[in-house]
């Protein structure tokens, strides 16, 4: 029986838990993160990388890689687990795609993943920046794989249709918690919108894999996991990545528990079961974690 490491109710004061073993890394500051930082910042671009507290920063900075965010760095929600600032954006960048692209072609990145904050203040949620971002970095850097981690555009389904014309490699979209938790975690998301983009996006272009990321600890029960699970199976999801909730600041969603190696395991396992072609589950894995390798193993499990 996996060992649980439980959290104090919600209604409690809340002690600081020391993290286990299995959740500590290293402080970055290798070379190749200081150069990645540098260009960043040069550029004036973002990263999700930074703006949401990524555990993974040190190990994935360190090899050159890292998830661009598009659209500035405000978001129009305010998802009460995410650690990105939220209020009014500022004017749409349209000169955002360049300079993306221009940091991906001087990193001679052979994959990347473009991501962005929801802009529910724009008509079409951002999706002509998404297509505009893919485009701009085909011209530049044609053997350059794209992963596009996109919001729920409210539901347009236009606008959807117009970051899949633009040809990524994989299409993203996290679902991130069971649809008990939507209203406590995802005010401004809806579990019914997040199976229709994942469903439309395999009927309009059945030829790009669809990919989701669910996060666990914030008090779901494992068979509305699996339950959930199975929901996006038969909205056509291949790849899975399921990971642990970190509470970013105490002004954010409680953590109700750590999920022990062995749980994420057994997910994973079930998720398998299910017919996912590729699943990453781990206490470190974010959606965009090792999303090169995780490319690489659904192709090949796919042929």
């Amino acid at each position: 029986m996996p060992r649980v490491i439980a959290l104090t109710p919600a209604t409690a004061p809340l002690p600081r838990v020391p993290k286990p073993d299995w959740l500590k890394v290293r402080a970055p500051g290798s070379p190749s993160y200081l150069r990645l930082k540098g260009l960043m910042r040069e550029l004036n671009l973002h990263t999700v990388c930074e703006e949401a507290q990524c555990p993974n920063i040190g190990e994935c900075w360190n090899h050159g890689t890292a998830t661009f965010m598009i659209l500035g760095d405000v978001c129009t929600r305010a998802c009460s687990y995410c650690a990105v600032a939220h209020g009014r954006p500022t004017e749409v960048d349209t000169a955002e795609p360049v300079r993306v692209a221009e940091a991906i072609r001087t990193l001679d990145l052979n994959y990347v993943v473009i991501t962005s904050v929801d802009r529910d203040d724009l008509p079409d949620g951002g999706a002509s920046i998404f297509a505009d971002t893919i485009r701009e970095t085909r011209a530049r850097l044609a053997t350059c794989r794209i992963e596009v981690l996109i919001p729920d555009f409210q539901g347009n389904e236009a606008a959807l249709h117009a970051v899949l014309d633009a040809r990524p490699d994989v299409l993203n979209h996290n679902t991130e918690t069971v649809p008990r938790l939507y209203k406590m975690a995802r005010s401004g998301g809806r579990y019914a919108r997040t199976l229709e983009l994942l469903d439309r996006s395999r009927c309009y272009a059945p030829d790009i894999p669809t990919k989701t990321g669910v996060m666990v600890g914030l008090g779901e029960e494992r068979e509305e996991l699996l339950a959930t699970f199975r929901d996006l199976r038969n909205a056509g999801c291949g790849i899975l990545t399921v990971g642990q909730y970190l509470r970013p600041t105490a002004q954010h969603s409680p953590m109700v528990r750590f999920y022990h190696p062995d749980e994420f395991a057994d997910l994973k396992r079930e998720a398998l079961a299910m017919g996912f072609v590729h699943v990453e589950s781990g206490p470190l894995v974010r959606s965009s974690y090792h999303a090169h390798e995780t490319a690489d193993a659904y192709a090949a499990a796919s042929r």
